[in-house]
């Protein structure tokens, strides 16, 4: 489907995404390099997706500052298994919030449909990578254009407006992220 990189500004990144779609889901895999104040890291992931842009199983593979982490999520029926753990706290979520892409505002995104001046709060698994810590997050999303959403962290009062491609794919997140190069 898409092969792009963005650059992460204020984690002082790279990240290589392709993303590819067969006739059941999607599968995402990324690499990003950076360094955050003191971190220096590197991550690998990979995401499978239904075609309805609802996360069914992760693979988070990171290294900072030479020391490696690991973390597996997979949907079971209604639950998330992380870590071979059931969270019954994330019950029913359908989306992940990675710390270092802006890869999963795609995942709502696509999936809420929103028309314009419409908004949708929604519950994510969000996974600070830096900081190696897993919590729910209520978000919300409100789509503004064609192709701008403003995004809130309901908990934080952070705002962002986002601007997306016709794939819902970030081309620019004011301070954190810009795309700088695709293949389509």
């Amino acid at each position: 489907m898409k092969t792009l990189i963005w650059q992460g500004i204020i984690y002082q990144s790279l990240e290589y995404v392709n993303i590819q779609e067969n006739d059941k889901n999607y599968t995402v895999l990324s690499k990003i390099i950076g360094c955050y104040h003191d971190k220096i890291y590197a991550v690998d992931y990979k995401l499978i997706i239904d075609k309805d842009w609802t996360m069914l199983e992760f693979l988070i593979e990171s290294e900072i500052n030479t020391i490696k982490t690991k973390i597996t999520g997979k949907k079971q029926q209604d639950h998330w298994e992380i870590n071979n753990m059931i969270h019954p706290e994330l019950k029913g979520f359908k989306y992940i919030d990675i710390s270092l892409t802006p890869f999963t505002n795609t995942l709502p995104i696509n999936n809420l449909i929103l028309t314009e001046n419409h908004s949708q709060k929604i519950e994510v698994i969000y996974i600070d990578i830096l900081n190696n810590h897993i919590k729910p997050v209520k978000q919300q999303y409100t789509k503004t254009s064609t192709a701008g959403y403003l995004y809130e962290n309901i908990e934080t009062d952070f705002k962002a407006d986002i601007v997306v491609d016709e794939n819902g794919l970030v081309i620019h997140y004011p301070g954190l992220f810009k795309k700088i190069a695709e293949l389509t």
